[in-house]
């Protein structure tokens, strides 16, 4: 059974708040320092309303996968931002971080062709990573 990992409580105060934009460029941001692979953002405002962004990003081994979501999870917690629910983290091959209204997906490179929500996204607006 994946692990979840909560929310933990706030440690300090929260950094002044931030659009959600700014959010996701973080987490692209973070994941493209620990060398993700096709990094995309899907737009889906319009097209759905449980969440605003998608953030797509592939890792090649379970240890890759889980630093590019310590890396995410390190640089979005410094803005005061942090995670709903983090699923997957032990098993590595689709790890999903839930912030609310952008949702980071991290990938093996297998899982990812396999779901492929590029495809059942596609009316989502593909956005510059």
């Amino acid at each position: 059974m994946p692990r979840t990992r909560k929310r933990p409580s706030p440690e300090s105060p929260a950094a002044p708040p931030q659009s959600s934009q700014e959010m996701w460029r973080t987490a692209v941001h973070a994941a493209q320092e620990k060398q993700a692979k096709d990094i995309r953002v899907l737009d889906l405002r319009g097209v759905t309303d449980f969440a605003d962004y998608f953030v797509l990003a592939s890792g090649t081994t379970t240890r890759q996968i889980q630093a590019i979501v310590d890396e995410v999870e390190s640089q979005l917690k410094k803005l005061g931002e942090r995670p709903s629910s983090i699923e997957g983290y032990d098993n590595a091959e689709w790890v999903l971080m839930d912030y609310g209204d952008y949702l980071v997906h991290i990938f093996s490179e297998k899982a990812r062709a396999y779901y492929d929500l590029e495809r059942l996204w596609r009316d989502a607006k593909q956005l510059e990573a």
